[in-house]
Protein backbone atom coordinates (compact mmCIF):
# COMPACT_ATOMS: atom_id res chain seq x y z
CA UNK A 1 0.00 0.00 0.00
CA UNK A 2 1.44 3.41 -0.88
CA UNK A 3 1.93 6.20 1.66
CA UNK A 4 -0.92 8.28 0.25
CA UNK A 5 -3.37 5.39 0.62
CA UNK A 6 -2.30 4.79 4.21
CA UNK A 7 -2.60 8.51 4.90
CA UNK A 8 -6.15 8.57 3.54
CA UNK A 9 -7.17 5.59 5.68
CA UNK A 10 -5.72 7.26 8.79
CA UNK A 11 -7.59 10.47 7.99
CA UNK A 12 -10.81 8.59 7.33
CA UNK A 13 -10.31 6.71 10.57
CA UNK A 14 -10.07 10.02 12.41
CA UNK A 15 -13.25 11.25 10.73
CA UNK A 16 -15.12 8.04 11.44
CA UNK A 17 -14.05 8.04 15.07
CA UNK A 18 -15.59 11.47 15.71
CA UNK A 19 -17.93 11.07 18.65
CA UNK A 20 -21.58 11.78 17.94
CA UNK A 21 -24.37 12.11 20.48
CA UNK A 22 -28.10 11.75 19.90
CA UNK A 23 -30.23 14.13 21.95
CA UNK A 24 -33.97 13.83 21.51
CA UNK A 25 -33.68 12.87 17.84
CA UNK A 26 -30.97 15.39 16.90
CA UNK A 27 -27.41 14.18 16.27
CA UNK A 28 -24.49 16.31 17.42
CA UNK A 29 -20.89 15.70 16.33
CA UNK A 30 -18.18 16.58 18.86
CA UNK A 31 -15.57 18.94 17.39
CA UNK A 32 -13.37 19.78 20.35
CA UNK A 33 -13.21 20.15 24.13
CA UNK A 34 -13.84 23.74 25.23
CA UNK A 35 -13.30 23.36 28.96
CA UNK A 36 -13.47 21.17 32.03
CA UNK A 37 -14.55 21.73 35.62
CA UNK A 38 -14.85 19.67 38.76
CA UNK A 39 -18.31 18.35 37.93
CA UNK A 40 -18.65 18.77 34.19
CA UNK A 41 -17.01 19.43 30.85
CA UNK A 42 -18.07 21.47 27.81
CA UNK A 43 -17.57 20.42 24.20
CA UNK A 44 -18.00 22.31 20.97
CA UNK A 45 -20.50 20.30 18.91
CA UNK A 46 -22.13 20.62 15.50
CA UNK A 47 -25.67 19.64 14.64
CA UNK A 48 -25.31 16.99 11.95
CA UNK A 49 -28.28 18.32 9.97
CA UNK A 50 -28.14 22.10 10.30
CA UNK A 51 -24.33 22.32 10.77
CA UNK A 52 -24.99 24.91 13.46
CA UNK A 53 -22.54 24.87 16.35
CA UNK A 54 -23.43 24.64 20.04
CA UNK A 55 -21.76 24.19 23.40
CA UNK A 56 -22.58 20.81 24.93
CA UNK A 57 -22.28 20.59 28.70
CA UNK A 58 -21.90 17.08 30.14
CA UNK A 59 -22.47 16.47 33.83
CA UNK A 60 -21.41 13.09 35.20
CA UNK A 61 -23.71 11.89 37.99
CA UNK A 62 -22.40 9.26 40.43
CA UNK A 63 -25.52 9.12 42.57
CA UNK A 64 -29.23 9.88 42.67
CA UNK A 65 -28.37 13.11 44.51
CA UNK A 66 -26.05 14.12 41.67
CA UNK A 67 -28.89 13.48 39.23
CA UNK A 68 -31.19 15.71 41.29
CA UNK A 69 -28.61 18.52 41.22
CA UNK A 70 -28.26 18.20 37.43
CA UNK A 71 -32.04 18.13 37.01
CA UNK A 72 -32.29 21.25 39.17
CA UNK A 73 -29.83 23.03 36.86
CA UNK A 74 -31.91 22.07 33.83
CA UNK A 75 -35.05 23.32 35.60
CA UNK A 76 -33.42 26.69 36.30
CA UNK A 77 -32.39 27.03 32.64
CA UNK A 78 -35.95 26.35 31.54
CA UNK A 79 -37.64 28.86 33.81
CA UNK A 80 -35.05 31.67 33.95
CA UNK A 81 -35.50 33.22 30.51
CA UNK A 82 -33.95 36.64 29.99
CA UNK A 83 -31.86 38.29 27.20
CA UNK A 84 -28.82 38.39 29.52
CA UNK A 85 -29.15 34.77 30.71
CA UNK A 86 -28.07 31.86 28.51
CA UNK A 87 -30.88 29.76 27.05
CA UNK A 88 -31.15 25.98 27.12
CA UNK A 89 -31.55 24.59 23.58
CA UNK A 90 -32.15 20.96 24.59
CA UNK A 91 -31.26 18.44 27.30
CA UNK A 92 -31.39 14.76 28.18
CA UNK A 93 -30.08 12.12 30.58
CA UNK A 94 -28.29 8.93 29.55
CA UNK A 95 -27.73 5.97 31.86
CA UNK A 96 -28.83 5.61 35.47
CA UNK A 97 -26.83 6.56 38.55
CA UNK A 98 -26.79 3.81 41.16
CA UNK A 99 -24.04 3.82 43.78
CA UNK A 100 -24.83 0.21 44.74
CA UNK A 101 -23.81 -1.14 41.34
CA UNK A 102 -21.29 1.70 40.78
CA UNK A 103 -23.17 2.95 37.72
CA UNK A 104 -23.14 6.53 36.52
CA UNK A 105 -25.46 8.64 34.43
CA UNK A 106 -24.72 11.67 32.34
CA UNK A 107 -26.74 14.83 31.81
CA UNK A 108 -26.35 16.55 28.44
CA UNK A 109 -27.22 20.24 28.09
CA UNK A 110 -27.17 21.83 24.63
CA UNK A 111 -26.40 25.55 24.93
CA UNK A 112 -25.63 28.37 22.47
CA UNK A 113 -21.99 28.68 21.41
CA UNK A 114 -20.40 32.11 21.78
CA UNK A 115 -17.31 32.53 19.59
CA UNK A 116 -15.95 35.35 21.74
CA UNK A 117 -15.93 33.08 24.76
CA UNK A 118 -16.30 34.53 28.23
CA UNK A 119 -15.67 37.88 29.86
CA UNK A 120 -12.73 36.17 31.58
CA UNK A 121 -11.23 35.27 28.18
CA UNK A 122 -11.74 38.80 26.89
CA UNK A 123 -10.12 40.41 29.95
CA UNK A 124 -7.20 37.98 29.85
CA UNK A 125 -6.41 38.95 26.25
CA UNK A 126 -6.57 42.65 27.07
CA UNK A 127 -4.44 42.24 30.19
CA UNK A 128 -1.36 41.23 28.17
CA UNK A 129 -0.80 44.86 27.11
CA UNK A 130 -2.72 46.47 29.99
CA UNK A 131 -5.30 47.48 27.42
CA UNK A 132 -7.88 48.87 29.83
CA UNK A 133 -11.52 48.96 28.78
CA UNK A 134 -13.12 52.36 28.31
CA UNK A 135 -15.16 53.16 31.41
CA UNK A 136 -18.35 53.64 29.36
CA UNK A 137 -17.89 50.18 27.86
CA UNK A 138 -17.24 48.76 31.34
CA UNK A 139 -20.48 50.22 32.66
CA UNK A 140 -22.45 49.09 29.59
CA UNK A 141 -21.37 45.46 30.01
CA UNK A 142 -21.69 45.68 33.78
CA UNK A 143 -25.26 46.98 33.45
CA UNK A 144 -26.19 43.90 31.41
CA UNK A 145 -24.83 41.63 34.14
CA UNK A 146 -26.84 43.65 36.69
CA UNK A 147 -30.02 43.15 34.66
CA UNK A 148 -29.48 39.38 34.63
CA UNK A 149 -29.01 39.40 38.41
CA UNK A 150 -32.05 41.60 38.93
CA UNK A 151 -34.14 39.06 37.00
CA UNK A 152 -32.87 36.26 39.26
CA UNK A 153 -33.21 38.22 42.49
CA UNK A 154 -36.73 39.44 41.65
CA UNK A 155 -37.95 36.12 40.26
CA UNK A 156 -41.42 35.12 41.44
CA UNK A 157 -42.64 33.28 43.35
CA UNK A 158 -39.16 32.41 44.68
CA UNK A 159 -36.15 34.72 44.16
CA UNK A 160 -32.97 32.99 43.02
CA UNK A 161 -29.28 33.58 43.83
CA UNK A 162 -26.63 32.60 41.30
CA UNK A 163 -23.98 31.84 43.97
CA UNK A 164 -21.08 31.57 41.49
CA UNK A 165 -21.01 34.88 39.66
CA UNK A 166 -17.58 35.49 38.11
CA UNK A 167 -16.11 36.68 34.81
CA UNK A 168 -15.72 33.07 33.63
CA UNK A 169 -19.49 32.62 33.96
CA UNK A 170 -20.36 35.56 31.71
CA UNK A 171 -20.34 34.86 27.95
CA UNK A 172 -19.98 37.67 25.42
CA UNK A 173 -21.94 38.00 22.19
CA UNK A 174 -20.40 39.38 18.99
CA UNK A 175 -21.55 42.84 20.15
CA UNK A 176 -19.95 42.36 23.57
CA UNK A 177 -23.29 42.00 25.30
CA UNK A 178 -23.03 39.90 28.49
CA UNK A 179 -24.90 36.61 28.90
CA UNK A 180 -24.87 34.99 32.35
CA UNK A 181 -24.28 31.24 32.26
CA UNK A 182 -23.69 28.19 34.48
CA UNK A 183 -26.84 27.93 36.55
CA UNK A 184 -25.58 24.80 38.31
CA UNK A 185 -24.87 26.71 41.51
CA UNK A 186 -28.22 28.55 41.57
CA UNK A 187 -30.26 28.21 44.75
CA UNK A 188 -33.19 29.87 46.54
CA UNK A 189 -32.01 33.39 47.35
CA UNK A 190 -32.95 33.33 51.03
CA UNK A 191 -31.67 30.49 53.21
CA UNK A 192 -32.51 30.23 56.92
CA UNK A 193 -29.62 28.65 58.83
CA UNK A 194 -30.77 26.94 62.03
CA UNK A 195 -27.84 25.35 63.82
CA UNK A 196 -24.29 24.21 63.20
CA UNK A 197 -25.31 21.36 60.89
CA UNK A 198 -27.14 23.69 58.49
CA UNK A 199 -24.23 26.11 58.61
CA UNK A 200 -21.64 23.44 57.81
CA UNK A 201 -23.75 22.06 54.96
CA UNK A 202 -24.05 25.47 53.24
CA UNK A 203 -20.37 26.21 53.86
CA UNK A 204 -19.40 22.90 52.22
CA UNK A 205 -21.66 23.57 49.22
CA UNK A 206 -20.15 27.04 48.83
CA UNK A 207 -16.60 25.68 49.04
CA UNK A 208 -17.53 23.17 46.33
CA UNK A 209 -19.51 25.37 43.96
CA UNK A 210 -18.63 29.03 44.58
CA UNK A 211 -15.25 30.20 43.28
CA UNK A 212 -13.08 31.30 46.19
CA UNK A 213 -11.85 34.63 44.78
CA UNK A 214 -15.43 35.78 44.07
CA UNK A 215 -17.10 34.20 47.14
CA UNK A 216 -18.89 36.38 49.71
CA UNK A 217 -17.46 36.52 53.27
CA UNK A 218 -20.58 35.01 54.87
CA UNK A 219 -20.07 31.84 52.79
CA UNK A 220 -16.52 31.28 54.08
CA UNK A 221 -17.70 31.02 57.68
CA UNK A 222 -21.46 30.47 57.86
CA UNK A 223 -22.89 31.41 61.23
CA UNK A 224 -25.00 28.80 63.05
CA UNK A 225 -28.07 31.04 63.22
CA UNK A 226 -28.48 33.51 60.38
CA UNK A 227 -30.21 34.27 57.10
CA UNK A 228 -28.19 34.15 53.88
CA UNK A 229 -29.76 36.05 50.98
CA UNK A 230 -29.12 37.19 47.40
CA UNK A 231 -26.57 39.76 48.54
CA UNK A 232 -23.95 37.00 48.28
CA UNK A 233 -24.20 37.79 44.54
CA UNK A 234 -23.68 41.51 45.16
CA UNK A 235 -20.26 40.80 46.67
CA UNK A 236 -19.39 38.70 43.62
CA UNK A 237 -20.71 41.49 41.39
CA UNK A 238 -18.29 43.91 43.05
CA UNK A 239 -15.44 41.50 42.26
CA UNK A 240 -16.64 41.26 38.65
CA UNK A 241 -16.63 45.06 38.27
CA UNK A 242 -13.13 45.24 39.78
CA UNK A 243 -12.01 42.58 37.28
CA UNK A 244 -13.47 44.59 34.41
CA UNK A 245 -11.33 47.51 35.53
CA UNK A 246 -8.11 45.67 36.38
CA UNK A 247 -8.51 42.28 34.59
CA UNK A 248 -8.87 40.09 37.72
CA UNK A 249 -10.84 39.90 40.94
CA UNK A 250 -9.09 41.76 43.79
CA UNK A 251 -8.76 38.38 45.51
CA UNK A 252 -7.18 36.73 42.47
CA UNK A 253 -4.21 39.01 43.17
CA UNK A 254 -4.22 37.87 46.81
CA UNK A 255 -4.29 34.21 45.74
CA UNK A 256 -1.45 34.69 43.26
CA UNK A 257 0.73 36.25 45.97
CA UNK A 258 0.20 33.13 48.07
CA UNK A 259 -1.64 35.07 50.78
CA UNK A 260 -4.84 33.89 52.46
CA UNK A 261 -7.91 34.71 50.36
CA UNK A 262 -10.08 33.80 53.34
CA UNK A 263 -8.43 36.39 55.60
CA UNK A 264 -8.39 39.05 52.89
CA UNK A 265 -12.10 38.58 52.17
CA UNK A 266 -13.08 38.55 55.85
CA UNK A 267 -11.08 41.75 56.42
CA UNK A 268 -12.64 43.38 53.37
CA UNK A 269 -9.23 44.48 52.12
CA UNK A 270 -9.41 45.92 48.59
CA UNK A 271 -6.44 47.62 46.93
CA UNK A 272 -6.74 49.67 43.75
CA UNK A 273 -3.66 50.17 41.53
CA UNK A 274 -2.26 53.67 41.90
CA UNK A 275 -1.46 53.93 38.20
CA UNK A 276 -4.93 52.87 37.02
CA UNK A 277 -6.96 55.11 34.67
CA UNK A 278 -10.18 55.02 36.69
CA UNK A 279 -11.31 57.67 39.16
CA UNK A 280 -12.71 57.44 42.69
CA UNK A 281 -16.34 57.41 41.53
CA UNK A 282 -15.75 54.04 39.86
CA UNK A 283 -13.75 52.71 42.80
CA UNK A 284 -16.53 53.82 45.14
CA UNK A 285 -19.04 51.78 43.13
CA UNK A 286 -16.85 48.71 43.75
CA UNK A 287 -16.57 49.56 47.47
CA UNK A 288 -20.36 50.03 47.60
CA UNK A 289 -20.77 46.32 46.82
CA UNK A 290 -17.79 44.91 48.75
CA UNK A 291 -19.20 45.37 52.24
CA UNK A 292 -18.10 42.53 54.54
CA UNK A 293 -21.30 42.71 56.58
CA UNK A 294 -24.07 41.52 54.25
CA UNK A 295 -26.66 43.69 56.06
CA UNK A 296 -24.68 46.76 54.92
CA UNK A 297 -24.48 45.51 51.34
CA UNK A 298 -27.00 46.91 48.83
CA UNK A 299 -29.60 44.94 46.92
CA UNK A 300 -29.37 44.91 43.13
CA UNK A 301 -31.79 47.84 42.57
CA UNK A 302 -29.49 50.21 44.47
CA UNK A 303 -26.48 48.98 42.50
CA UNK A 304 -28.33 49.64 39.24
CA UNK A 305 -29.38 53.11 40.44
CA UNK A 306 -25.81 54.01 41.44
CA UNK A 307 -24.47 52.66 38.13
CA UNK A 308 -27.04 54.72 36.20
CA UNK A 309 -26.04 57.85 38.14
CA UNK A 310 -22.40 57.25 37.25
CA UNK A 311 -23.24 56.68 33.57
CA UNK A 312 -25.26 59.91 33.50
CA UNK A 313 -22.42 61.81 35.15
CA UNK A 314 -19.97 60.53 32.53
CA UNK A 315 -22.38 61.53 29.73
CA UNK A 316 -22.39 65.14 30.96
CA UNK A 317 -18.59 65.35 30.93
CA UNK A 318 -17.38 66.97 27.72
Amino acid sequence: MNTLGLSMIVKMGCICSKESIDINGSRYVVKERLGEGGFSCVDLVENASSKKRYALKRITCHSIDDQKVAMQEITYYKKLRHPNIIELVDSTFKGSADIVVQATSEAFLVLPYYKRGTLHDYLTLRSFNKNYLDIKEVLRIFSGVCEALKFLHDFTPDPVAHRDLKTANVCLTENLDPVLMDLGSCAPAKVQICGAQDAQKLQDIAAERSSMTYRAPELFHVESYCVIDQRTDIWSLGCVLYAMLYFKSPYDFVYERGDSVNLAVISGTVHFPEDGPFDEDVHNLVRFMLKVNPSERPFIDKVIAKTTDLKNKLDTVV
